[in-house]
């Protein structure tokens, strides 16, 4: 494209046989108009618009391919859901222009990935690597990435927002640069550091150090990321009270944060309060020792459980399996009723839970 081209438009071009036919289709069933025809003693082509497109309907001969217009509808009124077909064989998909997020079935399974073993990263969106700690994604419901930006620097990140139930990014290493929709100025996590990302907040990430790493978990597994054009970062407004999709956004800081009792004696814990923020739909906490080395075996009935070795080792017993030596990077995902403890716990050890829903009532077996 020549640097200083002016585009004015884009035109969608239909082709058909029946031109007559198709343009009443469109413009009587559809709620089209006319805006062109050519030439006027013989038209074989029409220029229609409507709903922010432009269509060229085309007379061919021949076979052709007729093509797919896709209609996204607050209210679809008098037009059934689903598809319909125009007399030149385009069909015309019927779609909520702002759908629900799919939540897929539950398939709970035992995983666990070891940074040492099955780690592999790729490279995914503004150029960050990305480690998919559940590959098997729970059918569909659950995603945990393993997210570094290796060189540092400003990140070619643009403002956007995720169709989301959950999402939650925890700071393994280094620091970040973010900023978020009415929620003040861009601010540095540091690791140790989290935020709760309600459905639909607008955000971006800034700047990162030099082997930045982060953990992200979200449901569902595959999302809608839509960038935003609008509004732009930052607002000029701290709103911490405003809900997104039903959730408040959660900034929290590790440095200075309360180590509480953790469920199982020996060992503290910080709560992020994303179970507050989002109603008990989840939950998140930092755990370390606190002169104990062992968890009892027990099971939950969580619909998701998921751990992280932060830093220092342990060994994992879980169902059946023999022991497996964990350290830092490795990861593991409990289904309901599956038994599982972690033993020979380092006292250096800091380790990363998340839980849906938030409350958990282990059974000690």
């Amino acid at each position: 494209m020549v640097p200083d081209a002016r585009v004015r438009g884009v035109v969608v071009v239909i082709p058909c046989h029946d031109l007559d036919a198709t343009m009443e289709y469109f413009c009587d069933a559809l709620g089209f108009r006319i805006e062109l025809i050519s030439p006027a003693d013989s038209p074989s082509t029409v220029v229609l618009s409507g709903h922010g497109a432009l269509l060229r309907l085309q007379s061919v001969e021949g076979e052709y391919d007729p093509g797919v217009v896709q209609l996204l509808c607050d209210d679809a009124g008098d037009l059934p859901p689903g598809s319909l077909l125009a007399p030149n064989g385009t069909r015309i998909d019927v779609l909520p222009a702002d759908p629900e997020v799919d939540i897929p079935a539950q398939q709970q399974s035992v995983v666990v990935s070891t940074l040492s073993g099955n780690a592999r990263f790729g490279v995914g969106r503004a150029g960050m690597n990305y480690r998919d700690l559940i590959p098997d994604r729970q059918g569909g419901r659950f995603i945990a990435s393993h997210i570094r930006i290796p060189d540092g620097g400003p990140v070619p990140d643009y403002v956007h927002f995720h169709k989301v139930r959950f999402q939650m990014i925890y700071v393994h290493r280094g620091w970040v640069k973010v900023v978020y929709e009415d929620q003040g100025e861009p601010f540095i996590m540091q690791a140790g550091d989290c935020v709760l990302q309600p459905p639909t907040i607008r955000h971006r990430v800034l700047e990162a150090s030099p082997g930045m790493e982060v953990i992200e978990i979200g449901c569902p597994a595959e999302h809608d990321t839509i960038a935003e054009h609008v509004i732009t970062l930052p607002t000029g407004r701290e709103l911490p009270e405003r809900e997104y999709g039903g959730q408040l956004f959660v900034r929290h800081r590790s440095e200075g944060a309360a180590w509480e009792p953790f469920r199982f004696d020996g060992f503290v814990q910080q709560d992020f309060g994303i179970g507050t923020a989002t109603h008990g739909l989840a939950g998140a906490r930092a755990i370390r020792p606190d002169g104990g080395t062992d968890w009892p075996r027990a099971v939950v009935d969580n619909e998701f459980f998921f751990t992280f070795l932060l830093d220092g080792r342990a060994t994992l017993h879980i169902g059946d399996e023999a022991p497996q030596a964990l350290e830092s990077g490795d990861c593991f995902v409990v289904p309901a009723e599956v038994p599982y403890a972690l033993t020979g716990i380092s006292a250096d050890a800091r380790m990363l839970e998340v839980s849906l829903p938030d409350q958990l009532q282990p059974r000690p077996l």
